[in-house]
């Protein structure tokens, strides 16, 4: 019967992680979808690369979400359980409390090794990708000709060029230029004008024939009027990174090999993000009691405020570590024993108190 209820119990928490797994993905997919469309119409990515960043990005937040989902879908199950009386009723057949606990910390210990092995090797390649992926998009979309009709940014965003007719030849017909340099913005229009890139694609030129610029501070009436038969505007472009220095798209291994504080930081988030899944999955069991006649989400608040306060602490003790005040052997190793002794006071000093405050009376 131990067994039955063991899968019955996994069968129940496994369930309510799908769930959460998958609210949680779907709220970071739309802001994730949101932040590369946005990217995408800035920088003219072309259209097969969107998805893919989307992909990768998501790839990226299932470090994040995984542990979250597990300690929501722990405590989830179990405050049905407890809500429902089947806890009370299985303990009370004498089923011991590692027969429904056993398969949990089993799951949970399958999911922070699959959970080491994305935060290890699939995220940094991820973001490796991506970092290349998104440099490629922009140099694409930079480089690609104008269009009739529709405006296009130049120089990560420096210039916004619009043509309403594209000749044949190239030769761009009734073309409108605006650029910021500093305060002052310039802007251009002409009859004319021809759109060329330099032979080492670091600078995009813009020839305009027959035309008037205007100079000056927007919201000052002081502004300079030139009129001109050939202006060359020239357009710097952002330098490409050809190779992608990020941080987090570094592979583990170099990480390891480093002696800098930040590396070694990186390195340190990288392995407490499964071991913090593997210390949400034990706290979420006594996180999970319920007293009688509470309802079966009322730890789901006190089980959020626990994953908030696990994050924020490996993120400061991540930035302390880069930062050299924290030695290197003490790592983020001190956030998972403040977590559980924090928690241990939450769910055992109330019982505790209770205990001896029962003994007190009656004696």
């Amino acid at each position: 019967m131990g067994k039955i209820l063991g899968r019955y119990v996994l069968r129940e928490v496994v369930s309510a992680w799908l769930v959460s797994m998958l609210v949680l993905l779907i709220i970071l997919t739309a802001f994730e979808v949101s932040a590369v469309l946005e990217r995408a119409a800035a920088s003219q990515f072309p259209q097969g690369v969107i998805l893919r960043l989307i992909y990768l990005g998501l790839l990226q937040y299932v470090s994040l979400v995984a542990p979250m989902a597990l300690l929501l879908g722990i405590v989830w199950a179990f405050g049905r359980l407890y809500h429902d009386s089947e806890m009370a009723a299985a303990l009370a057949c004498g089923v011991r409390p590692a027969t429904l606990y056993g398969p949990v910390i089993g799951f949970g210990v399958v999911i922070a090794a699959a959970l080491a092995a994305v935060t290890l090797i699939l995220a940094p390649s991820a973001t490796y990708q991506a970092l290349a992926l998104r440099d490629r998009a922009i140099r694409a979309g930079q480089f690609a000709p104008l269009r009739p009709g529709q405006f296009r940014s130049f120089g990560g965003g420096s210039a916004v060029v619009y043509a309403q007719t594209v000749e044949p030849d190239g030769t761009l017909e009734n073309v409108f230029l605006e650029r910021n340099r500093g305060p002052v913005a310039q802007v251009v229009v002409a009859a004319q004008a021809r759109h060329t890139v330099s032979p080492n694609g670091r600078t995009q030129t813009i020839e305009l024939y027959d035309g008037e610029r205007f100079d000056g501070i927007p919201g000052s009436a002081k502004f300079r009027i030139m009129r001109f038969a050939e202006h060359t505007v020239p357009i710097p472009m952002p330098a490409a990174h050809e190779v992608v220095t990020d941080l987090d798209a570094a592979p583990t291994a170099a990480l390891y090999a480093s002696s800098e504080p930040s590396h070694q930081a990186k390195l340190q988030w990288r392995i407490a993000l499964p071991l913090m899944c593997l210390m949400l999955a034990i706290i979420a069991l006594p996180l999970s009691r319920l007293a009688p006649r509470q309802g079966r989400y009322a730890r789901i608040w006190l089980a959020v405020v626990v994953y908030l306060v696990y994050m924020n602490l490996l993120s400061a003790g991540e930035i302390w570590l880069a930062q050299g005040r924290i030695p290197l052997y003490l790592g983020l190793w001190w956030v998972h024993g403040v977590m559980a002794l924090l928690v241990l006071a939450i769910t055992g000093v109330p019982g505790t108190t209770q205990r001896v405050r029962r003994r007190w009376a009656h004696a």
